[in-house]
């Protein structure tokens, strides 16, 4: 049975998935945007009250979520072993992705154009360079026992390809003026594909059950009573086995937030495993 993490690539994909599709509905039936004229772009879109609000809210939330999904995903391949300086590559890529989507929702295009391209840059290149990385970190680890069917990676490596293409023809075609509807629906094409993306991180996430957040005081300050609590646990569960073809084993295991010397402050997220797993 997967463990609630993996809901949330599910819900963020699902969320972002119906609020622009809900925004582009309104800005239909509102006459914002004229289809006779030829398809929109996703910024066009939301770039007119009243769809314009709810576009804000659905990227900044989505982004949020996907920020998250990021973490977890660092702490996950950090417990595999993955090197540090490419972990963390991956985790930045991950993070610019999320802003940028926030920055496109806040930054409409009719009122701070170079800002809000600056922002689709980041949320779609580089979103789309983040799952580069984890599908060239899968073939690296391919030996190791990896979460979900084989042909995960194929379709992963199909939908990473599909968005480069698109993104290229999407830049070439929006020079020529009588394309712009081509390219506007590469761009729809390509947002639809990376939030595919990420709702696959549930095939990763499926062998956790939860995260250990822990919190000490600061130098100075006095220790909380005893009867306080000053952690937040959540369980978690992460097994492999390895010699069954790399099937996942799931079993609920308590995991206690681990003890940080006295007068330090400090915080952990723990994603607890056993060695052989991979991402």
């Amino acid at each position: 049975m997967w463990g609630y993490l993996s809901l949330l690539p599910v819900f963020l994909a699902f969320w972002a998935v119906t609020g622009i599709w809900t925004v582009f509905a309104i800005a239909v039936a509102n006459k914002s945007v004229d289809l006779r004229e030829g398809f929109p772009y996703i910024s066009l879109c939301g770039s007119y009250p009243p769809q314009s609000c709810i576009f804000s809210q659905v990227l900044n939330m989505g982004a949020a979520m996907a920020a998250w999904i990021c973490i977890l995903r660092y702490h996950q391949l950090q417990n595999w072993g993955v090197e540090r300086w490419f972990n963390q590559l991956i985790l930045w890529t991950g993070l610019l992705s999320a802003l940028g989507a926030s920055v496109v929702g806040n930054f409409q295009q009719k009122n701070q154009r170079h800002t809000h391209l600056t922002g689709a840059f980041f949320a779609f290149f580089v979103g789309t360079l983040y799952f580069w990385l984890q599908l060239f970190l899968s073939w690296r680890k391919r030996n190791l026992p990896q979460p979900g069917p084989p042909w995960i990676w194929l379709f992963r490596l199909g939908l990473c390809t599909m968005c480069t293409i698109l993104m290229v023809i999407m830049v070439v075609l929006h020079s020529w003026l009588p394309l712009r509807s081509a390219s506007a629906s590469c761009e729809w094409a390509v947002a639809m594909l990376l939030l595919t993306l990420f709702g696959l991180l549930a095939v990763d996430f499926s062998c956790l059950d939860g995260c250990t957040l822990s919190l000490q005081s600061a130098p100075g300050l006095s220790a909380p009573p005893a009867a306080s609590p000053s952690t937040l646990e959540v369980q978690l569960s992460q097994d492999y086995e390895p010699a069954s073809g790399g099937r996942l084993r799931q079993q609920p295991r308590k995991s206690s937030a681990p003890d940080l010397p006295p007068g330090t402050i400090g915080e952990t997220v723990q994603l607890a495993g056993e060695e052989g797993g991979c991402c």
